[in-house]
C-alpha cells in the first residue's frame, strides 16, 4: 500500500494530513509556531506514529498555504487555492455532491472560490490584506466576550436580536464591543452580530465570484455554527461543511495532489503556485 501526505501551513495553523491509494488515513492539526518547517515534520512524524507506519511508507509529500516553501522535505508544493479545490471536490463527491462554490475563512484571510462544470477553478476573491472577518477576528471576539472559541457559535445562536456591528476589522471592533459590553448588551446578541458582520463581507466577496451550488464552507470557522447559520441567511442557500475537521482539507487535497503527482508524473488539475 502506497501513502501520500499533505501539509497546508497557515499562518495560525498547521494542518497534515496522510492518504493511501483509496482514503484519508488520518490528520493532525496544531498551532504553527515560529519554525514551521519543524512543525510541520513533528506533526507528520507523530501522525506516523499514530498509523504505525515508517517514513519510507510516504511516496510523496506535497506543501501548500503560505508558508509551503519552507518546507525543505516536500518533494512539491501548490498553491493553497488548487489545494483547497482539490480537497473541496473530493469531500463534495464522497456526499455525492457538486461543488461549485467554495468559501474558506482561514486565519488571516477569507477566499471565496468559483468552480466550473469540470470542477476547475474559473475565478476568486480573497482578502488577505488585514485579519478583518477571519479566524483571527473571530478569536479576537472570544477574548473580549470573555469565552471560549469553541463555544462562540452556540452563545449566537442563543441571539433573539442581532446587534448592529459595525466593523469585522479585529482593532476597531473591540472597541466597539467593549462599548456594547458596557452598555449591558448581551453576549449572544454580539456574538450575533459578529457573525452577520462577517456573513456580510463575504457576501460582498461572493456577489464577484457568483453562488452556485453546492457551496462547501471549510477553514476552522465552518466549526462555528452560529456563523455557517449567518452565511446561509445572507446568501439564501444551504452550506455544506465536510464531516470530521473541516480545517484539513485543503491538506487533504495536497495529499491528493501528491497522489496524483506520483501516478501520472502531474496533477490532473491546473496548477497555480
Amino acid at each position: 500500500m502506497s501513502y501520500y501526505v499533505g501539509i497546508d501551513i497557515g499562518s495560525s495553523t498547521t494542518k497534515v494530513a496522510v492518504i493511501n491509494d483509496e482514503n484519508i488515513m488520518g490528520h493532525k492539526v496544531a498551532p504553527t509556531g515560529v519554525h514551521c518547517e519543524e512543525t510541520a515534520q513533528q506533526i507528520l512524524d507523530n501522525l506516523l506514529q499514530d498509523l504505525g507506519l515508517q517514513q519510507d511508507d510516504i511516496q510523496g509529500v506535497t506543501s501548500t498555504g503560505y508558508g509551503r516553501r519552507l518546507v525543505k522535505f516536500a518533494s512539491s508544493t501548490i498553491s493553497e487555492i488548487t489545494a483547497n479545490v482539490k480537497g473541496a471536490t473530493w469531500y463534495g463527491t464522497q456526499a455525492g455532491l457538486t461543488v461549485r462554490t467554495v468559501i474558506n475563512i482561514g486565519g488571516q484571510d477569507s477566499k471565496v472560490i468559483g468552480l466550473d462544470d469540470d470542477g476547475v477553478t474559473k475565478n476568486f476573491s480573497m482578502n488577505d490584506k488585514c485579519a478583518a472577518g477571519t479566524g483571527r477576528f473571530l478569536e479576537t471576539l472570544c477574548r473580549i466576550l470573555e469565552i471560549n472559541v469553541t463555544e462562540l457559535g452556540e452563545t449566537s445562536l442563543q441571539s433573539k436580536v442581532p446587534i448592529r456591528i459595525n466593523s469585522t476589522c479585529a482593532v476597531f471592533a473591540e472597541s466597539e464591543v467593549i462599548s456594547l459590553l458596557a452598555r449591558r448588551k448581551t453576549k449572544a446578541d454580539i456574538a450575533a452580530g459578529a457573525h452577520y458582520a462577517i456573513a456580510k463581507r463575504i457576501g460582498r466577496m461572493i456577489k464577484r465570484v457568483g453562488v452556485n451550488d453546492t457551496v462547501f464552507f471549510d477553514g476552522g470557522p465552518a466549526l462555528n455554527g452560529g456563523l455557517k447559520k449567518a452565511l446561509e441567511d445572507e446568501l439564501v442557500t444551504d452550506l455544506y461543511v465536510p464531516p470530521s475537521v473541516p480545517q484539513v482539507t485543503t491538506a487533504v487535497g495536497a495529499a491528493l495532489i501528491a497522489r496524483e503527482e506520483k501516478l501520472y508524473g502531474h496533477t490532473l488539475e491546473a496548477e497555480t503556485s
